[in-house]
């Protein structure tokens, strides 16, 4: 029996509720994975899981960039939430050649917006489109 797939918008949602326990709880990754089947009713698909280890991978690097590209703000000050979104989209902008920038940062800034505050999807658009004007270099 094939299993569904989900939309690469619900596998970042799904991405952005993993990273955000593991960065809160430090709980390991085998436990979150089964905790979002539990929640959702789904497991967490391939994206899914691409993007969440390759964000732990890089979570140095990917934080850094979120220093360079916010002033005053550096990642370890950002609401958990917010910095997970971030991650997620720098990982994108920064290490996948198969998403367009403006796709990554379209979908981190609704993300924002709906589970954070409208400011939050400011910021997060203000970040990200400094770190792709970098990216684009």
């Amino acid at each position: 029996m094939d299993l569904p797939t989900t939309s690469r918008r619900q596998a970042r949602r799904d991405a952005m509720v993993i990273l955000y326990q593991h960065d809160i709880t430090g709980a390991g990754l085998s436990g979150l994975y089964a905790n979002l089947k539990e929640d959702t009713g789904h497991p967490p698909d391939a994206f899914t899981r691409e993007e969440v280890e390759a964000v732990l991978a890089s979570r140095g690097e990917i934080d850094a960039s979120i220093d360079a590209g916010s002033k005053g703000w550096p990642a370890h000050r950002l609401a958990a939430l917010e910095r997970n979104i971030l991650r997620l989209a720098v990982y994108e902008i920064t290490r996948r050649d198969d998403i367009p920038l403006e796709v990554s940062i379209d979908e981190a800034v609704a993300l924002a917006k709906r589970y954070c505050s409208r400011e939050a999807g400011t910021l997060v658009n203000g970040i990200l489109g400094k770190i792709a004007e970098e990216a684009r270099k």
